[in-house]
């Protein structure tokens, strides 16, 4: 038997057609072919799961409880299997108690570091934690932040207490008025003037008393800083016993705000008076990965050297991985979908196992060009010390670095599930098949652009990394935003933009519902106007031809399969006997519209509802479904089932079809097979051709060639990011001298070189 080789003999999983494959060992195998092809149903579904529940197998009963349940694959053989780690894009979960340190298992030497060396001596390594009572901040319980005002709110700088600085709509005018009076103040002095402790005072002093001037008599009075006094009233008030119009005027200003005792380092005082050559944990923390590397380095005491050695040695995969502009305390919650997947890699550059199976599920996502050869760089070192690396990936760049690619086509759906292609990067390029076809192409330069119709300010933006400032999106044409990861592209539209204009249309690659009752035509609405035409039909009510309401099969309650549980052993779930997997009753199936049940409809295709349909807001849906190149779904395909770039799509589709006038698309290609870039700009062009205004967030070079006007920011990560270098059209990008845009030197070289048309 040849153990060399990973054999699948009969696979069928989703939309696989009985196809058997051999995946070398110990080298690169890149699968390739549009969303919905069947690339993950081979590489997650088949391969993934049953090494995955093999490997559980070999645990006891006991621990199996605990353990996820995986189902056999359907397929006739999977033989030689190694022990797979997969690396995908899933959410971590953990809230603001998670961070990067702590997923990656930096935070904890850290913490050792500081028990041994730090100095004074405050305790062991958990004291260090601002998860453990021992350490965490008593004022916020290790949060960094809690519920509170922000000064801004309820001062005018450019006003003196006499020019009525102080403007508090919950306090009434003598309460206003009383700051005035303290004799504390110089009441002509503008707020912006102010000294930091006289400002201080103004907001968060604490109950002192004073003497009151009142209609010739003194009076004692106490005193209060505004915020102190807000905080006393309403904050730590239950805020159930205000009457509703007061919770009205108050909820608007009470907001998650940093600690006022910890600043946001979320220890206690003990533990940040704790030091490491003027440095405390959480000042650690918060410095860039670079930074923190070069510190480290100048640690010499012979009991640190082998904790320095491994942090140095973890935070320097997370340079290679292009994430130095990272830093220890960032919320894991806060990283996009392409930084969590690489974070997930460092976790395993370190291991010392050999013959693992890595699964990665379109590692390149988020990242700009300039850093695509470092995750080809990690993949090969993997490679190199004897493990099979299994991609999925779209990336020319990518595919380009593997030793065998499997290409899954032709089309998608029903039209996909078979194999096109096997074999190395240059017969992938001679080969008639999707993606030999579109490697060979690429778009032209856009060189005629759309006028602006006026613009959208930013004004002085300085979240996280933006250093004050200032720009305009043009109405009424397409603008892509660009830079390299970490440069502020998301900060400057998802945070500042959005705030300021809440009416916009956003379409993220935050997660669609992905249960078993959520499919295509539930969750674009047109469920709902189907529902209407068979209830109006029939002379009867809509909520019948709903399986999560009265049409529901009682025997399967509208799932139209029964799981059954079978304790330490793999669940299975069988068709309903009852409705036969479709859901519904009996009776209801007896109601038609066009000689059709309402579970007839659901297993239509999306390409065939169009052609059958006729009413006009399902027609208007179908064609968005259709455009974004989904018309090979069934409308009542699971959610679940999707592929990542189908569920982006599909969300893409459902937001289309309302009426909208800005559109802000955050990297819409994820997912994306190279044929189908061409669809998503004829979208975004009649979006804008119809009087939209659209910003895109993207590192795809196609979508960039093809905008009226980029923003490009840089010009690297971190602090030394957060600048426009460049703002004007693509043509005058390429062209610009004088400034360094990767982004420009990108995108000229795509365009003076096609380096696999030979």
């Amino acid at each position: 038997m040849n153990q060399e080789k990973i054999i699948i003999k009969g696979a069928r999983e989703n939309n696989l057609k009985n196809i058997s494959l051999e995946i070398p060992k110990k080298q690169i195998t890149v699968f390739t072919g549009v969303s919905g092809s069947g690339k993950s149903s081979i590489v997650f579904d088949t391969i993934a799961t049953e090494a995955q529940r093999q490997l559980f197998e070999g645990f006891s009963m006991f621990i199996r409880n605990f353990l996820p349940k995986y189902s056999h694959p359907n397929a006739d053989s999977i033989e030689n299997l190694s022990m797979a780690i997969v690396v995908d894009q899933k959410r971590l979960g953990g809230g603001s108690h998670s961070t990067l340190g702590t997923i990656t298992d930096i935070a904890p030497v850290m913490r050792l570091l500081f028990s041994r060396i730090g100095k004074p001596f405050v305790g062991y390594s958990n004291v260090f934690s601002f998860n453990d009572p021992q350490g965490m901040c008593p004022e916020c319980n290790g949060l960094g932040r809690k519920s509170g005002v922000i000064a801004d709110d309820f001062i005018d700088h450019s006003k003196s207490l006499n020019e009525g600085a102080v403007q508090v709509p919950v306090f009434a005018s003598w309460e206003k008025e009383i700051y005035k009076s303290t004799g504390f103040f110089d009441n002509d002095k503008k707020i912006a003037d102010y000294t930091e402790e006289e400002l201080d005072l103004l907001l968060y002093s604490k109950p002192k008393k004073f003497k009151l001037q009142i209609g010739g008599t003194t009076m004692n009075a106490t005193y209060m800083g505004i915020i102190e006094k807000f905080t006393q009233s309403y904050i730590k008030r239950d805020i159930k016993t205000l009457s509703e119009r007061t919770q009205k005027l108050v909820l608007p200003f009470i907001k998650m705000v940093p600690c006022p005792v910890c600043k946001v380092d979320r220890l206690n005082q003990a533990v940040l008076g704790c030091k490491i050559q003027g440095y405390n944990i959480a000042q650690l923390s918060a410095m860039e990965i670079k930074d923190l590397i070069a510190f480290l380095k100048t640690i010499h005491d012979p009991i640190a050297q082998p904790m320095v050695q491994t942090l140095t040695e973890r935070l320097g995969h997370l340079m290679d991985i292009g994430l130095d502009y990272l830093t220890l305390n960032r919320e894991t919650d806060t990283l996009s979908g392409g930084e969590l997947q690489r974070v997930k890699m460092v976790k395993h550059l370190s291991s010392s196992l050999v013959d693992v199976l890595y699964i990665f599920d379109e590692p390149s996502v988020g990242l700009h060009p300039r850093d695509v050869h470092r995750l080809n760089g990690l993949l090969r070192k993997l490679r190199d010390k004897g493990n099979s690396v299994i991609v999925v990936e779209h990336d020319p760049e990518v595919i380009q670095v593997a030793d065998h690619i499997i290409d899954v086509g032709p089309q998608a759906g029903s039209h996909g599930g078979e194999i096109m292609y096997e074999g190395n990067f240059s017969g992938l390029l001679e080969a008639n098949t999707l993606t030999g076809r579109y490697l060979k192409k690429s778009l032209p330069l856009k060189t005629t652009y759309r006028s602006s119709k006026g613009n959208l300010p930013i004004r002085h933006a300085r979240v996280n990394n933006l250093k004050n400032i200032s720009t305009e999106i043009p109405i009424g044409v397409l603008t892509v935003v660009t830079g390299v990861a970490g440069s502020g592209k998301s900060s400057l539209i998802n945070q500042v933009f959005l705030t300021q204009h809440p009416e916009a249309i956003v379409i993220d690659q935050s997660a669609v519902g992905v249960s078993t009752r959520s499919n295509p035509a539930t969750y674009t609405g047109m469920m709902d106007h189907l529902r209407k035409a068979f209830a109006n039909a029939n002379k009867v009510s809509p909520s019948l031809f709903s399986f999560n309401s009265k049409g529901a099969c009682e025997s399967c309650q509208g799932l139209g399969v029964i799981y059954t549980n079978l304790a330490f052993l793999d669940g299975i779930k069988t068709p309903c006997e009852v409705c036969g997997g479709k859901r519904f009753k009996e009776e209801v199936l007896a109601y038609k519209l066009h000689d059709k049940s309402i579970a007839d409809v659901l297993e239509m295709t999306i390409e065939q509802a169009l052609e059958d349909l006729k009413q006009k807001e399902v027609q208007h849906i179908l064609q968005t479904l259709c455009d974004v190149g989904l018309k090979y779904l069934t409308l009542g395909q699971p959610l679940s089932t999707l592929s990542g770039g189908e569920c982006q799509r599909i969300k893409l589709a459902s937001e289309l079809h309302k009426r909208g006038s800005i559109y802000v698309m955050d990297e819409p290609t994820t997912g994306l097979h190279m044929s189908d870039v061409g669809n998503l700009l004829s979208i975004i062009n009649r979006l804008v051709d119809g009087g939209n205004t659209v910003i895109v967030i993207e590192h795809n070079l196609d979508i960039i060639k093809n905008a009226d006007w980029i923003i490009d920011l840089g010009p690297e990560g971190g602090k030394n990011g957060g600048e426009i270098i460049f703002e004007g059209t693509p043509t005058q990008l390429i062209h610009a001298e004088g400034f360094r845009s990767l982004t420009g030197e990108f995108l000229k070289e795509s365009l003076t070189v096609n380096q696999f048309a030979y």
